[in-house]
């Protein structure tokens, strides 16, 4: 079974399966629908917890262990499997396998990993963990659905805001969903059940935005030009090293160029994605800037990222960083 998590907690109500694989892009997401199907266990009689983690040279005899070494007076168990790189290799996905081949009424397996590409979802050991039970992927909101996503969990508190405040939060926590978490978790400690207004929501919110290169190349493939200003500005206030930031632009206009002129030479867009080492969780945003710019304004933003890298070292006038925002929004949409 394939199960999407905004489905998950309907789905446990009814049911709990033998076998739980839970996967997605954000950790707030994956540790609140594990603790879920946790919670459940516990109040259907798996009182027992192993807890296993993949790391380099893991024995997988361990998972058959685990199965084997019932309590003869003990309870249900439950069998929690963290594999971290999101591969569990060729002998770990023959033991998941054959787990899988034969479930038992009195074990439960919870396997939790990181974001998946659309070729991992297809792996064999992931479609058996989803024969013998379910596949839970977790995806995060995207921006423009974060507003409504906090509206949810304002309301599971008995809290609401309007439109204004909604937007306030969503922007101070740039989608981080655990900072997001955090700030509504302290509107309910701050204030009672009802509406709040707009400046109880700033007088709590703190800007939690994490600014740093990650993010100002995240806002740059997203295309998003006032996330991109705001990201400079932050940087600029914490001090940041104007080459630093000039780098991480030019890296990822090069990429895009690599990519862009591979794709208009008839090339298969999997293979340029490897040849410029965009890995899987930046892939989606990647493709998405792909497909807005073409390879000849990619060759003019290089051109912009050398006239930036002189006035850097003194050569010309103009204020660096405003240069280097003109140079983001070349490869931005209009």
């Amino acid at each position: 079974m394939l199960l999407h998590g905004d489905h998950l907690a309907r789905h446990l109500e009814k049911e709990l399966l033998p076998v739980y694989a839970v996967y997605g892009d954000d950790p707030l997401l994956v540790i609140e629908a594990c603790d879920a199907i946790r919670a459940i266990a516990r109040q259907r009689g798996f009182d027992e917890r192993d807890v296993l983690t993949v790391l380099p040279a893991f024995d997988w005899s361990a998972l058959a262990q685990a199965t084997n070494n019932l309590s003869l007076f003990g309870g249900r168990k439950l069998i929690d499997l963290r594999i971290p790189t999101g591969k569990p290799g060729r002998e770990g996905g023959e033991a998941l396998k054959a787990y899988c081949a034969k479930t038992f009424p009195d074990t439960l397996l919870l396997v939790t990993l990181p974001a998946l590409n659309w070729t991992e979802e297809k792996a064999v050991w992931l479609k058996a963990l989803a024969d013998a039970g379910a596949a839970v992927k977790l995806s995060s909101p995207a921006p423009r659905e974060l507003p409504a996503w906090i509206a949810g969990r304002l309301k599971r508190q008995g809290q609401q805001t309007d439109a204004e405040g909604l937007r306030f939060i969503a922007e101070h926590v740039e989608g981080n969903l655990l900072a997001a978490h955090q700030e509504i978790l302290k509107l309910g400690l701050l204030y009672p059940a009802g509406t709040l207004s707009l400046k109880d929501v700033r007088d709590a919110v703190l800007d939690v935005a994490r600014f740093n290169l990650d993010a100002l190349r995240d806002s740059l493939l997203a295309g998003n030009i006032g996330r991109l200003a705001r990201t400079l500005d932050g940087l600029r206030q914490e001090g940041e090293a104007p080459p630093l930031l000039l780098w991480g632009i030019v890296e990822e206009i090069r990429a895009l160029l690599h990519v862009r002129e591979g794709l208009d030479a008839g090339r298969p867009l999997d293979g340029l994605l490897k040849e410029a080492r965009v890995w899987k969780l930046r892939q989606a945003a990647f493709r998405g800037a792909v497909r807005r710019i073409d390879a000849a304004t990619a060759r003019d933003a290089l051109v912009e990222a050398a006239k930036v890298d002189q006035l850097i070292k003194g050569i010309g006038t103009g204020d660096v960083w405003d240069r280097l925002l003109r140079l983001g929004m070349r490869v931005c949409p209009a």
